[in-house]
């Protein structure tokens, strides 16, 4: 067997990031090498020395191990018994094109910054997954997010770097004569050239546009090498990209989406390109196209918060957008007017979001919670309706399972759940029998979890301390002592203020009494990156390191540096407790406590999000009864107080109650609620279905009276388009 080559088409197709048998076969060759690559296999291979080669083909357990990965991944992509295939049938020939600002697939391909871009990856491997046909649309950022370190004194300090494709599993799209696809893009003052990669990911496939090519002047050469840098003017451009680019993209490979999936505000160009094709190919107006554009469309809005949506100055719209708007044959006024509440208002600014919510058929928030709140902020758009009647609908986020869930508990699913647990995994019937799962398999199970988890953050953060003492010219004194045996804690997400990463530390005092309680102590491991304008974030940042330093707290907290996806895999699959505490009602979703919930951790959080509609007394702990202050000190107040009464009289008793086995049997009860009744319905195989019966479908023509949809696995409520402000709803799933 050529061993070299066999590697190497494992390594082009991203399938093997959440295929742990595949990930093993590049690490067991040098598993230092495989960590210093970020876990990159292309790179690895690069780099690996011939001799960790040599005698590999005569390697029988190895071989096998290597064809047994080949055949599985041929399997895979050519499987047709799939779930997408007998319930997706007019998306096999005319796919989703799903647009999104940055995607989240593996921590090798720094295309993302948190949870946006992981949910958007999530999505691309869940339709591979179920066999549902569909084109991931981004942009490649060759300089990423930035790498997280900290100062001596606990500021952040953001660290560029450059992502070289050529170690990526990506290809530059080429035409027939095998040169490098050039897409012209025309703003009212110059024209820049757009280029396309391609990375396989499972059975669909992701385009990646990239400005860094000849014939760009060196600003449109940077113009998409940064995610979510650069001024008002920048992120209007990389819009532009994003959403007329990606369309151009599609037409240049052949690819005709029959459905249009913008993920958020930021792809919302993408409608107004599809439209411009549509007048091109039936030589109709704008206002003939226009229904059927927004009827092929499907717009995913995330954000709580008004300031949160993109909005531009009109003159810096036209200044980019002016030649597609004279394509449109529009005026600018009625150009200007798509992205307004009030189209005759000169003075309002162009919103993406109004847009977004203008031109699409199927408008969606991302928790029953964050519905609530979308169509009250945009009820305003619909001013003859009651904020109960605004058609915008809910499809509640998931995650992807087999990216987050550590390989002992899947070992653990199959052995109850049955072989093919992951093809039924949507179904809550499959999850009934976990209540039959032994205890003290699954609490031993967890243990081994939780000590790996540790072993890596001792590792980490040692390694950080180390860096930073050397760095400051000060002896590094090894003071890390989190013990495996502890109940541990896990607080780590983007550091914005409205997620109170700090509430816990609101009361020193009473945090040293359940760190360091005798009979029931606690350990906390915080991780999260702030945004690099965000100095509060930052100064959050700050104050949590310097906790860590507190000889009460020194090795007890513990903050890890540069949170990704691989630190976030790491403590997702072995904490004990993930708390979550943002004020309410401002986190739309969340999704890293439904990571937590699948590898048999308990979430105690604010009911907000996700967990507003996931808690039921028995799956996990609240903080608060869900009430909402205008006063923020005082919703603090209360919310940290319900914070440490948890912990102190529900969580530790809980935890440390054991029986003469030593097994906690109340808390292994509650493991198996919470995996009972939060997996299958938190899991983006669950979401995808939902998105194809409620949304895909219906936008593709393939939804007919004859056609019936499962109800349990529809969350939300779908509407059909309703483009214009005051149009009452005329169809309802």
């Amino acid at each position: 067997m050529d061993v070299p080559t066999k590697l190497k088409e494992l390594s082009k197709n991203l399938y093997w990031a959440w295929h742990p048998e595949v990930v093993k076969l590049f690490r067991d060759l040098h598993p230092e090498l495989w960590r210093q690559v970020n876990h990159n296999p292309i790179e690895f291979l690069s780099r690996l020395a011939e001799q960790a080669l040599d005698g590999k083909d005569r390697d029988t357990p190895f071989i096998n191990r290597l064809t047994q990965g080949i055949r599985k991944l041929h399997e895979y992509l050519e499987a047709c018994e799939v779930w997408g295939a007998w319930h997706a049938g007019p998306l096999r020939a005319h796919p989703v094109a799903y647009f999104s600002a940055e995607f989240g697939i593996h921590e090798s391909l720094p295309i993302y910054s948190g949870g946006l871009g992981v949910l958007a990856g999530d999505h691309l491997k869940a339709a591979s997954d179920l066999g549902i046909p569909l084109v991931g649309v981004g942009l490649f950022y060759a300089y990423g997010y930035f790498d997280q370190s900290l100062e001596a004194g606990g500021w952040q300090r953001e660290h560029t770097f450059s992502a070289e494709a050529g170690i990526l599993p990506l290809e530059v799209v080429k035409d027939a004569n095998g040169k490098p696809i050039r897409l012209p893009l025309k703003t009212e003052s110059y024209e820049m050239w757009v280029g396309i990669w391609k990375a396989s990911v499972g059975r669909n496939l992701l385009l990646l546009l990239d400005t860094n090519v000849e014939g760009n002047s060196e600003q449109d050469r940077t113009l998409t090498s940064q995610l979510y840098g650069g001024d008002r003017r920048t992120r209007i451009r990389q819009e532009l990209v994003l959403g007329v680019g990606g369309m151009l993209a599609l037409q240049a490979l052949g690819i005709k989406p029959s459905v249009v999936h913008m993920n958020e505000g930021h792809c919302a160009f993408a409608v107004l390109a599809l439209a411009h094709l549509l007048m091109e190919r039936d030589g109709q107006s704008f206002d003939n196209v226009r229904e059927q554009a927004a009827a092929m469309t499907v717009f995913t809005t995330h954000t709580a918060v008004a300031a949160g949506h993109d909005q531009f100055d009109p003159s810096l719209v036209e200044q980019v957008l002016g030649p597609l708007r004279r394509q449109l044959e529009l005026s600018e006024q009625d150009f200007l007017g798509l992205g307004r509440v009030d189209p005759t208002n000169k003075k309002e600014p162009f919103s993406m979001t109004v847009l977004g919510l203008k031109m699409s058929r199927s408008a969606t928030a991302v928790s029953s919670l964050h519905h609530r709140i979308t169509t009250a902020m945009w009820n305003c758009l619909w001013p003859s309706l009651p904020q109960n009647q605004v058609p915008i609908g809910y499809i509640t986020n998931g995650v992807h399972v087999g990216s987050w869930l550590a390989e002992a508990m899947a070992e653990l699913y199959t052995k109850y759940l049955g072989p093919d647990w992951r093809e039924k995994m949507h179904d809550p019937t499959t999850w009934a029998v976990v209540e039959e799962m032994d205890d003290v398999e699954l609490w031993e199970v967890t243990q081994d979890l939780r000590a790996y988890m540790i072993d890596y953050v001792s590792r980490s953060v040692g390694r950080q301390e180390r860096t930073r003492a050397q760095d400051g010219g000060y002896e590094y004194v090894d003071r890390l002592r989190l013990d495996p045996q502890v109940l541990t804690i896990g607080i780590a997400r983007r550091f914005a203020q409205y997620k109170r990463l700090d509430l816990i530390l609101r009361d020193l005092g009473r945090v040293d009494w359940l760190v360091n309680h005798v009979h029931r102590p606690m350990q906390i491991i915080f991780a999260g990156k702030a945004h690099p304008q965000d100095d509060r974030g930052k100064s959050i940042i700050q104050s949590v390191y310097q906790i860590t330093q507190d000889p009460r707290f020194q090795g007890k907290v513990v903050f890890v540096e540069n949170y990704d996806i691989n630190v976030c895999r790491h403590l997702v699959q072995g904490i004990d407790l993930w708390i979550n505490t943002p004020r309410r009602p401002l986190e739309a979703c969340g999704t890293s406590g439904m990571k937590v919930a699948m590898n048999g951790g308990l979430n105690l959080s604010t009911l907000d999000g996700w967990w507003a509609e996931a808690y039921d007394g028995y799956n996990g702990f609240a903080v608060g009864q869900g009430s909402e202050h205008s006063n923020w000190d005082h919703q603090d107040h209360i919310d940290a107080t319900s914070l440490y009464d948890a912990l102190e009289f529900e969580v530790a008793p809980m935890f440390y109650d054991r029986d003469a086995d030593g097994i906690p049997r109340g808390w292994v009860a509650r493991q198996k609620h919470a995996l009972r009744t939060l997996t299958w319905r938190f899991s983006a195989r669950r979401m995808l279905i939902d998105y194809t019966l409620g949304c895909y479908l219906p936008a593709a023509g393939g939804l007919t009276s004859s056609m019936r949809v499962d109800t349990r696995l529809v969350t939300g409520t779908f509407t059909s388009p309703h483009h214009e402000a005051g149009r009452a709803p005329s169809r309802t799933i």
